[in-house]
């Protein structure tokens, strides 16, 4: 393929790094606008399907069990084949994941359609987020950490906003949000094609299938905080995908798809307007500041559930999106300080190995408990596991250690 070669012309290095740069994260919008589209959609296959809500958590584990595994065993894979080829297949496994669900009324169905999603997810988390820092301009500093960690929220946000309008108000409210993702997922794949790599293909491409988990020795002492920021953030992201739902519905006293889709949004969303806030302080002071934050969302969430009031829900849930933003963009920032353009791709899959075992574990746990416990005293222990991971964070908290000599991100 005639674009197969990292860019070397100096005269044309800016312009064709932009496309680069640009094609990612819309791409990477694509891969989580998809993700994101079926959430309001499991109040439809509750009521028409007969799907419980232990049924629709076992589908969140399965996305985040796919996406794990794959980030375990694919997640080095972009720096032998190259950044292009393996975005291109991971947009690829999200298509045929919504070309799976247009045909949904069973939950086997359902599964599999999101284990697709999970192994299309898995991948593009380590290609299209390192093709992003790659490509990203060296100014301002914190556009690359921003970009690949929160374009994630973006696309979330956007798929679950677009899915309630589109299965409330438009025709065929089953299948029309995947038809309209296949589209964007198409377009996606148009653009890789046309832009640039940015890593040369090498050697060991099987070798790297081999699972090998860890992060470059100048960076491990941040990983505990980074590990108890993403693991209670995310594990609150998959609290919303599998019981909001039902907790909007039963807690909160409205069925619309839209305003379902709204309050998910409603903590990915924010999410993308907190981290540009964490550029303006020290990492591990944006750190203390979004998990402190995130606290005092997650306390009026638990009061908003218990008092069943809708408008209190929804400003807390904005607050811990946003505070959520802060911290995570800060965690990224320290472990990719200083990082080359080889340590990148094994850096985002532990960054998202955290994050989908934060979204699968307890997800697991809550949805066998989900039989005995009811949604309130469940958020509750989604609480608890916030005010551990804040009070760590306050107390260990570090900024990385600077180093002139190493590459930054970005370049």
């Amino acid at each position: 393929m005639h674009n197969a070669a990292p860019v070397t012309n100096p005269a044309s290095k800016v312009r064709t790094l932009r496309l680069a740069f640009v094609s990612a994260v819309v791409s990477l919008v694509a891969v989580f606008v998809a993700v994101g589209s079926t959430i309001p959609l499991f109040n439809v296959y509750r009521a028409e399907d007969g799907f419980t809500n232990a049924g629709i958590s076992i589908t969140v584990v399965a996305y985040s069990a796919a996406t794990l595994s794959t980030l375990l065993t694919l997640g080095r894979l972009s720096n032998h084949l190259g950044r292009r080829p393996t975005s291109i297949a991971s947009l690829g496994l999200l298509l045929m994941g919504c070309l799976l669900l247009l045909n949904v009324h069973h939950i086997g169905v359902l599964i599999a359609g999101r284990l697709l999603m999970g192994f299309g997810a898995g991948l593009a988390s380590s290609s299209l987020t390192s093709y992003i820092v790659d490509a990203a301009p060296a100014r301002p500093a914190w556009l690359a950490s921003v970009a690949s960690s929160q374009t994630v929220m973006l696309g979330l946000a956007v798929g679950a906003i677009a899915s309630g309008a589109l299965v409330q108000f438009g025709p065929w409210p089953r299948d029309l949000i995947y038809l309209v993702v296949i589209g964007l997922l198409l377009l996606s794949i148009a653009l890789i094609v046309v832009s640039p790599e940015t890593a040369t293909p090498t050697p060991g491409a099987w070798r790297s299938l081999r699972p090998r988990v860890g992060v470059p020795a100048r960076a491990r002492h941040l990983l505990p905080v980074a590990a108890a920021v993403l693991l209670a953030t995310w594990a609150t992201g998959a609290f919303y995908q599998a019981f909001v739902p039902a907790l909007v519905e039963d807690q909160l006293h409205t069925r619309s798809p839209l305003v379902l889709g709204l309050v998910f949004a409603a903590y990915m969303g924010p999410s993308v307007l907190g981290a540009p806030l964490s550029g303006r302080f020290t990492p591990a002071a944006a750190q203390r500041l979004g998990m402190t934050a995130f606290l005092a969302g997650m306390i009026g969430i638990i009061t908003a559930i218990a008092t069943g009031t809708l408008v209190l829900f929804i400003t807390a849930t904005i607050v811990a999106g946003a505070s959520q933003g802060i911290a995570m963009s800060a965690s990224t920032r320290c472990l990719l300080s200083g990082s080359t353009l080889a340590d990148r791709a094994p850096i985002f899959s532990v960054v998202y190995l955290l994050s989908y075992s934060g979204a699968t574990i307890p997800a697991l746990i809550a949805g066998q408990l989900s039989t005995t416990f009811s949604l309130p005293q469940i958020a509750l222990g989604y609480g608890g596991l916030a005010l551990i991971a804040t009070l760590f964070t306050v107390l260990s908290a570090r900024n990385p250690q600077a180093d002139a000599t190493a590459e930054p991100p970005g370049r």
